[in-house]
Formats: C-alpha cells, sequence, structure tokens
C-alpha cells in the first residue's frame, strides 16, 4: 500500500502547475509531511510512555532522507529518468541486504535474492524504451548509486529504531522531523511560485499527505513485521504503480515490453508474499 502511494507522486507532479522546480516539489513533501509526522509523534505520544530513541540513529535516519531526496533528482537530472531511476530504485534492495549483512542481521536469503532480481529485471524493462532518449553520464550514475544507498540506510537504521521499541509513528516522526529541518532553507531558497496557485497548494498538499505521511506511516508498520531487505523490495511496486497510472491517467503508451516489466515486478512481490514454514509457525 505504500508503494502504491509512493507511486502516485509522478502522476501527481504532471497535473500540477507549470514551472515546477523538481527540487522545491521534493523540499516541500518532505518538510511539510516530516512536520505532519513530527507533530503527530509528539502528539500521540504523550496520553503514554513511549521508548527513548537514541539520538544518533534518528539524526542518521533524517539525514539519509535528505540525502536520497536530493541525490534522486540530481541523478535524473544528469543520468535521465530511465537510467537515473532504475539505478537509484534498483540498488535499493541490494544495498539494504549488503547492510544487514555487514551489521549482523543475517543474509536475507535465496527467496529475497529471486525476489529482487525478477524485480529489478522488470523496472529495467519498463524504461528501456526511453534509455535512448535520456543519454547517462558517470556523474549520474554515481548519484543514483548514492540516492539508492541513502535510502537503504535509512530503512535499514528504521528498522532497528522499530526493533528497539519504537513505534511506526514515533520512528517516522523522528526521522522526517529532522529532514525536515534540514531541507526548510532548500525549501525556501528555492522557486515557490508554484505555491501560490490553487494547483500548487493541492499537489504540496497531497504530496505531504498521501505519499508522506499516509505512505511512510504504512511503511513502518509494514517494516515492523519484514527485514529491511524485504521493504526495499516490495517497494519495488512504486514503479509499476506509476507506469499503470501514466497510461491511465496520463494517456502515455505502454509497450509490449512495459507489460512485461510490470509483470515480472508484480512477480518478484509475489515471491516474497508467498507464506514459508518460518511465517506460518509465527502466525
Amino acid at each position: 500500500m505504500a508503494a502504491v502511494l509512493f507511486g502516485t507522486t509522478g502522476t501527481a507532479q504532471a497535473l500540477g502547475p507549470a514551472g515546477l522546480s523538481p527540487l522545491s516539489v521534493g523540499a516541500a513533501r518532505v518538510v511539510i509531511g516530516g512536520g505532519i509526522l513530527g507533530l503527530l509523534a509528539l502528539t500521540l505520544a504523550r496520553p503514554r510512555p513511549v521508548a527513548r530513541l537514541s539520538p544518533l540513529p534518528v539524526i542518521c535516519a533524517g539525514a539519509a532522507i535528505v540525502v536520497y531526496q536530493l541525490t534522486f533528482f540530481e541523478a535524473v537530472h544528469r543520468a535521465g529518468v530511465a537510467v537515473g531511476a532504475v539505478v537509484a530504485i534498483g540498488s535499493g534492495p541490494v544495498a539494504s541486504g549488503v547492510l544487514e549483512r555487514v551489521l549482523g542481521d543475517g543474509w536475507p536469503g535465496r527467496r529475497w535474492l529471486a525476489a529482487t532480481a525478477l524485480a529489478i529485471v522488470g523496472i529495467a524493462a519498463l524504461s528501456v524504451s526511453d534509455t535512448a532518449h535520456a543519454p547517462a553520464s558517470a556523474s549520474g550514475i554515481v548519484l543514483a548509486l548514492v540516492s539508492g544507498m541513502a535510502y537503504a540506510s535509512y530503512t535499514v537504521i528504521a528498522k532497528r529504531l522499530l526493533r528497539a521499541g519504537g513505534s511506526p509513528v514515533q520512528v517516522m516522526g523522528a526521522a522526517f522531523g529532522v529532514g525536515s529541518i534540514i531541507l526548510l532553507p532548500v525549501l525556501l531558497l528555492g522557486d515557490l511560485r508554484w505555491l501560490d496557485t490553487t494547483r500548487g497548494f493541492e499537489l504540496a498538499a497531497y504530496l505531504a499527505v498521501g505519499p508522506t505521511v499516509i505512505a511512510y506511516l504504512l511503511f513502518a508498520r509494514g517494516l515492523r513485521r519484514l527485514t529491511a531487505s524485504e521493504t526495499t523490495t516490495i517497494v519495488l511496486a512504486e514503479p509499476v504503480t506509476a507506469a499503470i497510472l501514466g497510461t491511465a491517467v496520463l494517456h502515455e503508451p505502454l509497450g509490449a515490453i512495459a507489460v512485461v516489466g510490470v509483470l515480472l515486478v508484480i512477480a518478484g512481490v509475489g515471491v516474497l508474499a508467498l507464506p514459508t514454514s518460518t511465517r506460518r509457525a509465527e502466525a
């Protein structure tokens, strides 16, 4: 459900006012959405005791949010939408698996590897028709890899904070609260004329509430029950949602190869969704 909401951001931006700055849109999403999450964490924490989160992981999680937001937009600008998105989104699950192994959480297993491989090939197929129109640069690919690594780092840190006893609202509120403070100067120094329009205000409100507040609370609830690597693989359903909405709402063509890509990503997510003996025993 979180991945579906994440996948609506591109269509929402396309329906927004003309002359949008992707950097200021991303900053507005995190600043407004992070502020709401922070207020929710503070409000919901008052009636009952909550776990005390260590400041350093929270700051690192907030910084990771900022890094993956900013580097993703710059990577897409330099390497092209297709290459930048595939490298950034596709490298996330791999980086999560490596980080979990390095930090002693164990290797996710062959099922995760098969599911991730299927999903990444599917994402590549979704964008293969566009790569010829978006010349990639080495710096753009490096930035995309940094974005994927930052996203994976944020997910792994959030998983550890949840494991330490933090609630989804508390963990997301703390991390995005830090991220919103860091990104506030970027928002204020950017071009904000689009926010003065009715459609621009509606876009900012939707991105803050839908793909940020609601989506990341769902993301955290799923992350509490799954590993970080499994979660980042499932979130690869985001570009599938974007492709379907692009065809249904924006009337963009979806070729045969792209349809195969959609099916491969769905198959990859389905492999992870199949019950295992461990999950059946826990149930």
